[in-house]
């Protein structure tokens, strides 16, 4: 068998450290363009930044002042304090991908996500994903030391886990709880991905299960490295990291290849930025070899256990 020819997109994962609750959009703004050339001077030519990565994690604090609440929120992207980045982004020939807080109205009705966009290098949005898991609960629950209320201000994405033609390949996006779940991957995978983006913000404290904490970095990179490997894809996993708030949150960002081996990874939980030369030929490593779907799944005896 024949080895395919190198298709290289060199990847910079751009780690953010903490945001104070009144940290302005102009100062990460600056945060996020000083990453953007920390990783074009390494040659990137794709910039994956954090989940929610313009504010600080607003859904640990229960907040009833609606207009208090989409204050976290931008209602188009990019705007008048994203503009900057898509800018600079495309004066440097750098795409990126960012999650943020997406407050828009469809159907007569406003909606709220947690969504990421793919940016290519001329500044254009490629594709928008919205989150699909949400993990956390609806209702105050006072005895925590913070609050998850993600489902109390998000809708979940309905537009399922869509791949985009990108940067000479197949590219996928999804967003912190969504790297736990093994159908995000797959999903993408039998749409042919190569490389799956995702952003997170995973607190190192988990009020419901406190005897898991230890786990926390174990089960992050866990749950990629399995999706990375099981799907033959690349997979980058960005962090917003430190101590946030009062809330500690997990740093660890990665790139990881198709055989599932952590390639580079973050050293610190503050603002870094490390880069990999990614191979998305290296997918058929794995996908014409162990995980070939044509050849080795059995969708007909999954179909009465799935959903």
């Amino acid at each position: 068998m024949s080895t395919p020819s190198p298709r290289i997109v060199t990847v910079a994962a751009a780690q953010l450290g903490p945001i104070a609750r009144g940290e302005s959009r102009a100062a990460v703004v600056a945060r996020l363009i000083a990453l953007l050339h920390r990783a074009h001077a390494r040659g990137a030519t794709l910039v994956v930044y954090p989940e929610l990565a313009l504010t600080t994690f607003f859904p640990r604090w229960f907040m009833a002042d609606q207009a208090e609440i989409d204050g976290f929120f931008e209602t188009e992207m990019p705007g008048p304090d994203t503009r900057p980045l898509f800018r600079e982004a495309a004066r440097l020939g750098v795409g990126f991908y960012l999650g943020f807080a997406e407050l828009t109205r469809e159907g007569g009705r406003t909606r709220r996500f947690n969504s990421a966009i793919l940016v290519d290098g001329q500044g254009g949005v490629v594709g928008r994903y919205r989150k699909v898991h949400l993990p956390g609960h609806r209702e105050h629950e006072p005895w925590r030391a913070f609050q998850h209320l993600e489902k109390r201000y998000f809708e979940p994405g309905e537009q399922g886990f869509p791949v985009w033609d990108a940067f000479g390949g197949r590219v996928g996006m999804c967003l912190c709880n969504d790297r736990r779940w093994p159908e995000t991957y797959r999903t993408m995978a039998l749409q042919g991905a190569e490389l799956v983006l995702l952003g997170y913000n995973t607190p190192l404290h988990y009020p419901p299960v406190p005897q898991h904490d230890h786990l926390q970095g174990f089960h992050n990179h866990l749950v990629m490295q399995a999706g990375a490997y099981q799907n033959g894809t690349w997979v980058v996993g960005v962090a917003k990291a430190g101590r946030e708030e009062g809330c500690d949150l997990l740093g660890q960002s990665c790139i990881i290849a198709p055989t599932g081996e952590i390639v580079a990874q973050c050293a610190t939980v503050g603002d870094e930025v490390i880069v990999h030369d990614v191979d998305l030929a290296r997918c058929d490593e794995i996908k014409r070899n162990v995980f070939n779907f044509a050849l080795h799944r059995r969708p007909d005896q999954y179909a009465g256990w799935c959903g």
